[in-house]
């Protein structure tokens, strides 16, 4: 079974889980650390994006949990008008000081990507970069990124692929410190087949093309280091265990990061697949 299917398979299970407290502790896991030390280094995901959904100056855009505003900012420095959103305050507040220190006239509110607070067809387009893909409801995230969106506007998505390097990590984490039973897997989000059943009653086009972003780090320990003290889902797993589940963990994401490694012994460069996707509404 493959990795794609092995997730899907996962997301399948009848345990029917209370998203309301999942989606509390995943806000936790999203506010702790400080997920913008990493964040910042996927700025380039934000720009890809910005261009595959062709933004134009003066369109309405809405960046859909946007962390610390990655996709925020390849909108506004189109001269996009911009609505930064996010659940978590942190979060935003870090993207308006990266805003401000550039001089962009960007908007920035608390929202849920599961009830977002606006009208139906406020936006030209709305984007989300590694964010969307974490909401627990898909379904419902799906839905209201196309409600808000006007007829013929787009939505652009960025969310790791199952098979690519942080869906591998996804699974390695997960073995060490289980998911929530019968949540979808938000890796689903980077499969073909999953935008089609969440879009494609009312796209007009839906693109998908496949792309790496390189994770650049000194070594496999320095990369552990920055993700066990900053990134939330790491950050959370490893506090979850007792020291020797932590060594056996550390272990597991080494073996992990050298077999992915394609820079050599001296530093490291892991190719992190992830779908990037443009939905065109009805």
């Amino acid at each position: 079974m493959s990795v794609a299917e092995e997730t899907i398979s996962s997301s399948l299970s009848p345990q029917t889980p209370d998203l309301r407290a999942v989606k509390v502790k995943h806000q936790a896991t999203w506010a702790s650390g400080d997920f913008a030390i990493i964040g910042t280094t996927l700025q380039i995901v934000g720009e890809w994006l910005a261009e595959a959904a062709d933004i134009r100056a003066g369109e309405r855009v809405l960046d859909v949990a946007a962390g610390n505003g990655n996709a925020t900012l390849a909108a506004a420095r189109r001269f996009a008008r911009v609505t930064s959103t996010d659940y978590v305050e942190e979060l935003l507040a870090k993207g308006a000081a990266r805003a401000a220190a550039e001089g962009l006239d960007v908007v920035f509110e608390l929202a849920d990507a599961e009830a977002l607070p606006y009208a139906d067809d406020s936006f030209d387009a709305a984007l989300s970069t590694f964010g969307s893909m974490f909401a627990p409801d898909h379904r419902r995230t799906a839905n209201e990124m196309l409600r808000v969106v006007r007829s013929g506007g787009r939505i652009g998505l960025a969310s790791w692929t199952p098979e690519g390097f942080i869906g591998q990590l996804f699974k390695v984490v997960g073995q060490h410190v289980p998911p929530p039973a019968g949540v979808a897997s938000p890796a689903l989000w980077g499969t073909e087949p999953h935008i089609v059943r969440l879009f494609g009653r009312e796209a007009a086009d839906i693109r998908c093309v496949r792309r790496d972003f390189n994770f650049r780090y000194e070594s496999p320990a320095h990369w552990i280091q920055i993700f066990r003290d900053y990134y939330g889902p790491t950050l959370k797993a490893f506090a979850a265990l007792d020291a020797a589940g932590q060594r056996r963990l550390e272990a597991d994401l080494t073996q992990l990061l050298e077999r992915l490694n394609v820079a050599g012994p001296k530093s490291l460069v892991i190719p992190g697949e992830y779908l990037e996707v443009v939905v065109v509404k009805q």
